[in-house]
């Protein structure tokens, strides 16, 4: 948020508690943002919020379980504890495919003829490392060993991976980034290294990955 307004951009923030955003926001008051309160588990709220506003993209940089009454606790603790995960009950299975069809009638965005994404999704490194065969996992190990990927904590890089092929079916122009570890101890302002194939390993500051994908924006 701070790197789109520092940049003039107007901001529209779909949120849980606006209280709580508040605090975290340099500026909640800017006139260039709006904070809404949404129940990102919800179609008709996320499609309300598009409509209530002029957003022509978006980036998805959230994950959870609905606050939606609909989603009872012991649904949400199945999941949370891995004794049956429901991704359907997941904001990122119910949210990201609703702000995809929000979005889909908005026109295409091109810069100097070449397109550009109307959804960028903050993804995981890792999240089809889970599913690697044995094999791959032996011969990758430097991969596959690291806690995320052995621990896979609530599932959450079995959700992050099939939200990421629900989007990819939703028909609208994206981009998944897939950044390695979050350290807001690591240094900012690092030059960025890219790869394909979910074999990145390290560290980076959430302030490099905002940088990141509002440029991938």
């Amino acid at each position: 948020v701070q790197s789109l307004l520092s940049q003039k951009v107007p901001v529209l923030a779909l949120v849980r508690d606006p209280s709580k955003a508040s605090t975290v926001l340099d500026d909640p008051t800017d006139e260039l943002l709006t904070i809404r309160k949404t129940d990102l588990g919800s179609r008709n709220d996320v499609l309300a919020a598009l409509d209530e506003n002029q957003c022509d993209a978006a980036i998805w940089c959230a994950t959870g379980f609905s606050d939606a009454p609909d989603q009872s606790i012991w649904t949400k603790l199945q999941a949370l504890f891995g004794l049956a995960v429901t991704p359907k009950g997941t904001i990122d299975a119910v949210g990201l495919p609703a702000l995809a069809e929000g979005l889909k009638s908005t026109p295409k965005r091109v810069l100097d003829g070449k397109s550009l994404p109307k959804i960028v999704m903050l993804s995981s490194a890792g999240v089809t490392r889970p599913s690697w065969s044995e094999g791959k996992k032996l011969a990758l190990e430097g991969c596959a060993g690291i806690p995320i990927v052995r621990l896979n904590p609530f599932g959450i890089l079995d959700v992050k991976r099939e939200s990421e092929e629900t989007l990819r079916t939703c028909g609208v122009d994206y981009t998944i980034f897939r950044p390695c570890g979050l350290n807001d101890s690591w240094p900012s302002n690092q030059r960025p290294i890219f790869s394909q194939g979910d074999i990145a390993v390290g560290r980076i500051n959430r302030k490099d990955v905002a940088q990141i994908l509002v440029s991938i924006l």
